[in-house]
């Protein structure tokens, strides 16, 4: 398998013939910084979103992986959720627990999922009072420039509009500095209803990894790693706004989200 990797000053971009490829070098950096987060830590924290991110994650039950995975050291959160039963179809949970969880021996009280039976405000404050909790404990380790947790690795995915986790262009929760988690009732996307790790929770992590494919993410992709437009509608762009302070970004790309990338300099 080959592939260009790219070094530039919006991290590491890794731009694959196809959607397999793509996930299988997903997998295998997942299991990577699985394998020296729990050789360093003793534990792996990884917060994931939903949508088509989840099935590329699938790789991780087969061999090799699903055997040299440390799968009791792991502990799992999400970026974002959708305020609707843990049954429900639209519910993040569901998706990673049906496409991922379920195949994996993790120990189910590492798993930190959010209360369904709470409204947006209520399941965003009682999420981060847990998280706190964890980061107290130093099970979830805190950043050393600023008080948010440092998780060893956040998944996330992005829309054709350039959305991250469920932080929106141009939306109130992207100005949200001294919360870890915020809510969202009027979601551009159904369900109006979510929470979300904040911008500054995302860019305190180890490592970052942001998943793109598809033509019709082709121009907001081009917008966030573009350094050279400054326009208001790159900057405004919350993919764009995604850069670790101290943490790596990696950045796994198919060759339809990369279509618009000829010109562009990588400085």
């Amino acid at each position: 398998m080959s592939f260009p990797r790219v070094e530039t000053s919006r991290g590491e971009l890794r731009i694959h013939d196809s959607l397999d490829d793509l996930s299988t070098d997903l997998v295998e950096y997942i299991s990577e910084i699985s394998e020296a987060s729990v050789k360093e830590r003793g534990v792996f924290t990884i917060a994931l979103s939903g949508g088509s991110l989840i099935d590329m994650l699938g790789k991780l039950c087969d061999a090799p992986f699903s055997k040299t995975i440390d799968w009791g050291k792991w502990y799992i959160f999400w970026v974002d959720e959708r305020v609707v039963a843990k049954s429900h179809a639209d519910s993040n949970y569901k998706l990673a627990k049906e496409g991922l969880l379920n195949k994996v021996p993790v120990i189910p009280s590492h798993v930190h999922s959010i209360n369904d039976s709470l409204s947006a405000e209520e399941a965003a404050s009682e999420y981060e009072f847990e998280i706190r909790q964890l980061v107290k404990s130093r099970l979830i380790s805190v950043s050393d420039i600023n008080d948010c947790p440092k998780f060893d690795l956040i998944l996330l995915g992005m829309g054709p509009d350039g959305h991250v986790a469920s932080l929106f262009p141009n939306h109130s929760a992207l100005k949200v500095k001294h919360e870890w988690i915020t809510f969202i009732t009027d979601s551009p996307k159904p369900p109006p209803e979510r929470i979300t790790f904040t911008m500054p929770v995302i860019n305190s992590a180890s490592n970052v990894a942001v998943v793109v494919t598809g033509g019709s993410k082709a121009e907001a992709f081009r917008l966030a790693i573009d350094t050279r437009d400054v326009g208001p509608k790159s900057l405004g762009l919350p993919a764009r706004m995604v850069q670790p302070t101290k943490g790596k970004l990696v950045w796994f790309v198919d060759k339809q989200a990369a279509l618009k990338l000829d010109g562009v300099e990588f400085s």
